[in-house]
C-alpha cells in the first residue's frame, strides 16, 4: 500500500470541510458548487501548471490559492 502524504491529506480535508461549511451554511446548491466547482477549477489548473513548469512547488501553491480564493468567496458570502 502507497504511503500517505500529509499535505495531499490536509488539501482534501479542507476543500472537503470548506464544501460542508458552505452547504451548511448556505444551502446544499452552495456545497455543491464547492465541491464540483473546486474539482472542475483545480484538476485541470493543476495538470497545466504541472506540464507546463514541472515544478511541485508552484502546483501546490497554485491549489492552495485556487483554495484560498474561494474560502474567501465563501466568507464574503457569510457576512454579505
Amino acid at each position: 500500500m502507497p504511503r500517505l502524504h500529509a499535505e495531499a491529506l490536509i488539501f482534501c480535508v479542507a476543500w472537503a470541510t470548506l464544501a460542508l461549511t458552505g452547504g451548511l451554511l448556505l444551502g446544499w446548491q452552495v456545497g455543491a458548487i464547492l465541491s464540483v466547482g473546486l474539482m472542475l477549477v483545480i484538476m485541470p489548473t493543476s495538470s497545466l501548471v504541472l506540464t507546463r513548469t514541472d515544478s511541485l512547488p508552484i502546483e501546490r501553491l497554485v491549489r492552495w490559492g485556487i483554495l484560498a480564493i474561494a474560502a474567501a468567496g465563501l466568507l464574503a458570502c457569510l457576512y454579505r
